[in-house]
């Protein structure tokens, strides 16, 4: 498989989706130990949006056009910060210009100019026990594997492996960063549940693609 089109993104999606679901209840779990507890159901809210926005009727669209709407959407998510990250890293991958398929140097590209928006948007690092724990590896892991020439599949397979491997570490790290940071120590021995979320997007990702290579 050398690109992406509105076919695989839809599959991206819905990979992505099934895992949300099944891990849901793990996911609230995780965020009642600092949030609100709710991290697991607006997860789910935002990945329908996802899968609806990827449908069918989004193959009139170019993929960037898709993203933009798919993010802005996911934006309005009454989930807190969470939701509006989310969302801004999905609308970001659609201010790079995709067209109707991206190879895997354009993905890599797509990636970056999302993590880029979600960046705008906070000032949380890795190491702060946040999304950002999962995402920036994730990215710079796919970056490295496209830079290598490696196929789309095998890209995002390492960006799933680094965006586990870094959520996996938050259990590890006292929060610096939000509401969270107020609890110091008593945040450690869990992951969090933002990162969490983001190892599970991008081994949906990784699933799909997986998938799609074997047909």
């Amino acid at each position: 498989m050398d690109t992406v089109s509105s076919v695989e993104l839809r599959k991206m999606f819905a990979e992505a989706a099934e895992l949300v679901r099944s891990q849901n209840e793990v996911l609230s779990r995780l965020d009642s130990q600092c949030g609100d507890g709710d991290h697991g159901t607006t997860m789910m809210r935002a990945m329908e949006i996802l899968e609806g926005a990827t449908g069918s009727s989004a193959n009139a669209r170019s993929l960037s056009e898709t993203l933009r709407e798919a993010g802005w959407n996911v934006m309005g998510v009454d989930g807190g910060a969470s939701s509006a990250l989310l969302g801004s890293f999905i609308a970001g991958m659609g201010d790079t210009e995709l067209g109707d398929a991206a190879d895997c140097a354009t993905m890599a590209r797509c990636l970056e100019s999302g993590l880029q928006s979600v960046q705008k948007r906070t000032k949380a690092k890795p190491g702060d026990k946040t999304m950002m724990d999962a995402l920036v590896p994730a990215v710079e892991a796919f970056e490295a594997a496209a830079a290598n020439g490696d196929t789309l599949g095998e890209a995002m397979k390492s960006a799933a492996a680094a965006a586990e491997a870094g959520a996996a570490s938050t259990r590890n790290l006292v929060a610096r960063h939000g509401r969270a940071k107020y609890l110091g120590e008593k945040t450690l021995g869990y992951a969090d549940a933002g990162a969490t979320s983001i190892a599970l997007l991008f081994h949906g990702f990784s699933v799909a693609l997986a998938k799609t290579e074997e047909n």
